[in-house]
């Protein structure tokens, strides 16, 4: 009887136990191992008052990507794809498109013709898309993208793809006083309409790529900012540590990126003094999401990678680190 008592006693505390311990992790969606030990430890040794790493709560900037760092970028970017539905949608107020490339090309679904035009060409559509509005109608036309659209592959809403294990490291550095910052190559206006809700980062912490506004008033004497088509900053590559000066204007002890366009922005965190965490989302899952790395047109991870392994920069592998890719209430 005394070792059936012992036995349920030890079979309840071993329940209890690890009931504690998953409250009590704050990444519960990563799978234990050496990534995840590397970013508690991190987070540890910056945060403990007296050790030699501690670092002031002013000092404590991390800084992420936006595009394959915090939610899918496959098959195009979203804010692409957002941009390609809204040419659709604005086709019939401007019937000289029917004539003009690239919009001949795309609205007729001719790919090949589309392709001819590059680059250039897509961001001539993206600039149709963008411009020409106030930045109030471009956040309500972007919220209402959202609410309607779905992921090709998915068929859930694209602010749904956001990374669970990644939403956990944002919330997990907040609670141990640091401030999280969005640093990506896509438009600012674009992200930061549902970025808060997404990530928990407001709107005066993401940080990304600009267009000219200008403002105006109109016969009421209402004042309004109107979008151009004008690029006035690109906040990719080498762009990135120049946006993070201007805006933030502290050095980062913290870096999350996926891709060569991220590179400088690790750099840049990197020369700082102190410790300091470097890492990259490499994407090796392609049954739960994609696999794609040094050869893709989206996301190129390449110079990256080679420099991360070089300097023991984290590198996530995605296949093998995250329990989970979407929040659950998204179908896997």
């Amino acid at each position: 009887m005394r070792r059936v008592t012992h036995l349920i006693t030890s079979v309840v505390f071993w329940i209890c136990a690890s009931s504690a311990y998953a409250q009590s992790d704050p990444l519960p969606s990563w799978n234990d191992g050496g990534t995840k030990n590397s970013i508690v430890d991190f987070v540890a040794r910056v945060t403990t008052p007296g050790g030699a790493d501690f670092v002031t709560p002013a000092e404590r900037i991390a800084v992420f990507d936006n595009d394959g760092t915090l939610w899918c970028e496959q098959p195009i970017y979203f804010q692409a794809a957002f941009a390609l539905d809204r040419v659709k949608a604005l086709a019939a107020q401007h019937p000289e498109w029917k004539q003009q490339q690239p919009f001949k090309a795309f609205l007729s679904g001719d790919r090949k013709a589309l392709g001819e035009q590059g680059e250039k060409g897509l961001l001539t559509l993206v600039a149709a898309a963008h411009s020409g509005m106030t930045t109030d109608d471009f956040a309500t036309s972007v919220a209402d993208w959202l609410a309607s659209a779905k992921h090709p592959r998915f068929n859930r809403p694209y602010n749904e793809l956001i990374y669970q294990p990644m939403v956990e490291l944002l919330t997990y550095l907040r609670a141990n006083g640091f401030k999280t910052f969005i640093v990506s190559g896509g438009g600012v206006e674009f992200m930061r309409v549902w970025a808060e809700k997404a990530y928990g980062i407001p709107p005066e912490q993401v940080v990304g790529s600009t267009g000219v506004t200008k403002y105006q008033l109109d016969a009421t004497g209402k004042p309004s900012l109107l979008k151009t088509a004008k690029v006035q900053f690109i906040d990719d590559g080498p762009g990135k540590p120049v946006g993070i000066n201007m805006i933030i204007g502290r050095r980062p002890i913290f870096a999350f990126g996926n891709s060569d366009g991220d590179l400088q922005m690790l750099q840049w965190t990197a020369a700082g003094t102190g410790t300091r965490f470097m890492g990259l989302v490499r994407h090796t899952d392609a049954e739960r999401e994609y696999a794609y790395d040094r050869q893709s047109k989206i996301g190129k991870l390449d110079k990256a990678l080679d420099e991360a392994t070089a300097k023991g920069w984290q590198v996530v592998d995605m296949k093998k680190d995250w329990k989970a890719v979407f929040p659950l209430k998204m179908k896997e």
